[in-house]
C-alpha cells in the first residue's frame, strides 16, 4: 500500500487493513498493478469496511 495510506490508516487508528487476493505489482508478489485495489479496514468483531481504493 502507498505510505499515504498507511500514515492515513495510522492517523485514524484503524485496527487493521487487508488487501486481499494478493494482487499483482503488491508487496511481495510480481508484475506490474493492473487496476484498483481495495484495501479494507477491520477491527472491534464488526464486518471489514472498505477502507480505501488505490
Amino acid at each position: 500500500m502507498p505510505v499515504a495510506v498507511v500514515a492515513s490508516a495510522l492517523e485514524d487508528e484503524v485496527t487493521g487493513v487487508a488487501l486481499p487476493g494478493m494482487p499483482a505489482g503488491s508487496p511481495g508478489m510480481g508484475g506490474e498493478k493492473d487496476g484498483e485495489w481495495t484495501v479494507y479496514e477491520f477491527g472491534d468483531g464488526g464486518e471489514p469496511a472498505v477502507y480505501a481504493e488505490i
